[in-house]
This record gives C-alpha cells, structure tokens and sequence, in this order.
C-alpha cells in the first residue's frame, strides 16, 4: 500500500471531482490515497468551526471518488480507536505515525480550549 499524505486542497478537490468551494472554511489536517492497481482508498480529516470531520472513500480501477465527498462528524477518541483498535493502522502503514501526531495536536489544541 502506499499512503501519501498531502494536505493540498487542489488535490483532494481533484480526487473527488468537486468543486474547491466545498473546501472552504475547512482547515485539513491529514489527507491519504492509497494508489493501487485494483482498488483505491482515500481518507481525509479536516476541521470545520470547531468540530472535526472525516471523510472515507474507495474505488476500483474502473471508478475514481467522485460523489464521495460525504464529511461525517467523529472525535479524536473515536479515530484514535480505529487507528489503535481498527484497521487504520494497518491501513495507513507507515502515515500511521504521521496521523496519530495529528490526532495528539487536536487533542492538545482542544485541551487547550476549557
């Protein structure tokens, strides 16, 4: 597998055929694509008004991720669990260290914050 992390908007609004403007206002913290013959899996992790979102897509090679741009609501605990407990680890192979910094920075950021 070969997780590249890229936090460009260019390249995530070009991976999933969407219009720039859907980026606005996010901040993104961690972005994957998994590059494979057969099959493709993307993961994106951003900031939007506080709150921290996810975004997971896949595709074969007769598709790309168009359409997938689905943000869904998580937590820092709740991906660390994946990452720790779940296939994420396995997943982002050596990006793995890389996201769990990210997820240690939120974390410190949202400490901070009370």
């Amino acid at each position: 597998m070969s997780y590249r992390s890229n936090r460009e908007h260019f390249d995530i609004a070009e991976q999933f055929r969407m219009d720039e403007q859907e980026l606005a206002g996010c901040t993104i913290l961690f972005a994957a694509y998994e590059l494979d013959y057969l099959q493709s899996q993307a993961l994106v992790v951003f900031e939007r008004k506080g709150q921290l979102y996810e975004v997971n897509g896949s595709h074969c090679s007769c598709y790309d991720l168009e359409g997938q741009w689905e943000p869904e609501e998580t937590s820092v605990e709740a991906l660390r669990h994946r990452l720790n407990e779940g296939i994420f680890g396995e997943i982002l192979g050596e990006y793995a260290q890389e996201f769990e910094q990210m997820l240690d920075e939120v974390s410190a950021r949202k400490s901070l914050r009370y």
